[in-house]
């Protein structure tokens, strides 16, 4: 079993990969391809991704029963211990935020003291 999931890949390249899988959902394909057949679809997605990007999933003969591949996401795949495992970077911090000014709002001012 091979699954084949797309995120933000040309139209095309889509097209391309209905001749050998089936998409069941946007930009999920699964099929039954021959291990050669099935790297020479990989290679043509890493080629004509563009921006995209795009993940590869198929079984094989290891203690999980499938592994995969990426190309151009953040996570990655990582062997530990045997085992392939997804790596994901830590998020970035966000900037601290500056201090509201001290002090009543006009509107706070409005609301409290009228319109006068």
């Amino acid at each position: 079993m091979t699954v084949i999931v797309l995120t933000n890949c040309p139209a095309g390249l889509r097209g391309f990969l209905t001749r050998w899988l089936l998409e069941i959902s946007a930009g999920v394909f699964v099929g039954n391809p021959s291990a050669r057949v099935r790297d020479a679809l990989w290679e043509e997605v890493q080629q004509y991704a563009g921006q995209g990007r795009a993940l590869l999933a198929h079984t094989t003969n290891n203690e999980q029963g499938f592994t995969f591949r990426t190309h151009d996401h953040s996570w990655h795949p990582t062997d530990h211990e045997g085992v392939t495992l997804i790596h994901r970077p830590a998020p970035t911090a966000p900037a601290p935020r500056a201090d509201p000014p001290s002090g009543w709002s006009r509107a706070a001012k409005r609301r409290r003291f009228g319109r006068g």
